[in-house]
């Protein structure tokens, strides 16, 4: 086949070379332009779908959602190293001492063993708790069990990030 203008045997292409260039090109903008195919297995993403839904529920004071979310036995280190419990932070969303306005999970990496996993992150929030400020963004570990069929998220630990 020859392309119309061209001048030398050189340009000449086959249907083979052409559809192979064809296909090419669609797969490339389909990568570049489409929807990008989410990372991860199936239970990565799902886990990664409840932190996010944890983000929205605080957001939303959802306590019915974070209730799921959160085990029984949960346990949270903040970046003060003070430790609370599902029932203490329940009932802070609940009562409005803990207020969210915007909470955000980044750089989220999921490794699963078995019926646990483990996920790091960035967080970053507009929060004011007991109506003191304290947004800003962190780095977190959140451990979870499967139990039941269920994921659940036993421990968080938290870091504050330095401001710039």
């Amino acid at each position: 086949m020859t392309f119309p203008g061209s001048r030398a045997a050189g340009y000449q292409l086959s249907t083979l070379t052409l559809a192979i260039f064809v296909v090419l090109g669609v797969t490339t903008s389909t990568t570049v332009f489409g929807q990008a195919k989410p990372k991860g297995s199936p239970v990565e993403q799902g886990i990664i779908k409840l932190e996010n839904d944890w983000n929205d529920a605080s957001v939303k004071r959802d306590v019915v959602v974070l209730g799921r979310i959160l085990a029984d036995d949960y346990s949270f280190t903040d970046p003060d190293g003070v430790m609370w419990t599902k029932a203490q932070i329940l009932e802070m969303l609940k009562s409005g001492e803990d207020e969210v306005t915007s909470a955000v999970s980044t750089d989220m990496k999921v490794r699963v063993y078995g019926n646990a996993a483990v996920v790091t992150g960035r967080y970053t929030a507009k929060e004011k708790l007991k109506g003191k400020d304290i947004s800003g963004t962190s780095t977190f570990t959140d451990t979870w069990v499967k139990r039941s069929g269920s994921w659940q998220c036993v421990a968080t630990h938290s870091s504050r990030l330095a401001q710039k």
